[in-house]
């Protein structure tokens, strides 16, 4: 379980394939304080830590990427000199600055525009149908792990847009600050949203058999 507070921008440096995707990833972490197995949000998807170490320069740390991941997060996440954002795995007790994230990406989403709002960004992300019914307005979401609000919705044909804007600092300590049209990021929406809709599903289910 996750936050969706980022605590350090990490570097894919190399990638092997053998089965499922293996990347190790350069961090600031101080993986002494890791445990193997332990997990770690990479752009808002939960992996484990397989291997790590510390190589006289700085720490890394492996991590498998299964064919289910690469299909369903953004296109070239998972490739050498691509940034990640990471956030280690909430401890009982910690602080909830953002909202429950469980590092299980829905899907993905293509930023449609980007522009100054003051010292922030406004992001604008175009979602398919699949996506669309659950964001709204002032709810939470997640993009590339990093915990934000919806600012609107507009519904289009096939999907929806929603924009999200970006402060400063989150500019500043996260890959969101170098977002540009028609790059894909990796959506994750809010986990209240998902039970409401099996919900649904089930009274229709119901309904229908009654």
């Amino acid at each position: 379980m996750f936050t969706g507070i980022i605590t350090d921008i990490g570097t894919i440096e190399r990638v092997e394939e053998a089965g499922d995707r293996r990347i190790v990833v350069r961090t600031g972490y101080d993986m002494a304080l890791v445990d193997l197995g332990a997990s770690i949000a990479c752009s808002g998807v939960c992996l484990t830590v397989i291997d790590k170490g510390h190589d006289g320069t700085s720490n890394w740390f492996a991590a498998d990427v299964s064919h289910e991941t690469i299909s369903r997060s953004a296109q070239g996440q998972w490739s050498a000199g691509r940034r990640l954002n990471l956030e280690r795995a909430m401890k009982l007790g910690d602080e909830l600055g953002g909202h429950i994230v469980t590092g299980h990406v829905d899907g993905f989403g293509e930023v449609i525009g980007v522009c100054a709002d003051g010292d922030s960004k406004r992001i604008g992300i175009g979602v398919d149908d699949a996506l669309a019914p659950f964001l709204a307005s002032k709810g939470s979401v997640t993009i590339d792990g990093v915990s934000l609000t919806v600012n609107q919705v507009t519904d289009q044909a096939g999907g929806a847009h929603f924009s999200v804007n970006i402060i400063p600092h989150t500019q500043s300590v996260t890959t969101l600050g170098g977002l540009a049209p028609g790059q894909a990021v990796n959506i994750e929406i809010d986990v209240l949203a998902r039970y409401l809709a099996r919900m649904e599903q089930q009274r229709q289910w119901i309904a229908a058999h009654a």
